[in-house]
């Protein structure tokens, strides 16, 4: 009887565009990405703080860039990066001491995980670029 369920075959849908995840599959990717993000551009961060530093020309030229809007809005999506993968990653470390396993639990957790980042992020975007 056990060979017969190893057997049997699963239906498969290899066709990512119609597969639907539910919220807390998405949040988990986009920690993934925001994580990945966050790590490659922090060079480029560690290059403009350390240019503004130099000198006074220096900081006026890091703030020309700054100043620039496509600049503006690829800082606040690191902005929203790093307060989403912040408050993904305390979720996570909720799950791993079994708070909030549950299903509903879950997916009240990852709306609360959204609209916390995405809330943080236009506070602070507010206060720091505009």
């Amino acid at each position: 009887m056990a060979e017969m369920a190893i057997k049997k075959k699963r239906p498969k849908n290899l066709d990512l565009p119609t597969i639907r995840l539910p919220l807390p599959g998405i949040l988990s990717i986009l920690h993934r990405v925001s994580g990945a993000a966050i790590f490659l551009l922090l060079p480029v961060l560690l290059w403009l703080l350390q240019s503004s530093l130099a000198s006074p020309e220096a900081f006026a030229g890091v703030k020309g860039i700054i100043g620039h809007p496509l600049a503006r809005i690829v800082l606040f999506g690191l902005i929203w990066f790093y307060m989403h993968h912040f408050c993904a990653g305390i979720r996570y470390l909720l799950l791993d001491v079994d708070k909030g396993v549950g299903l509903e639990a879950a997916r009240r957790s990852s709306k609360i995980v959204f609209a916390v980042s995405i809330a943080l992020t236009l506070i602070i975007g507010a206060k720091v670029l505009w």
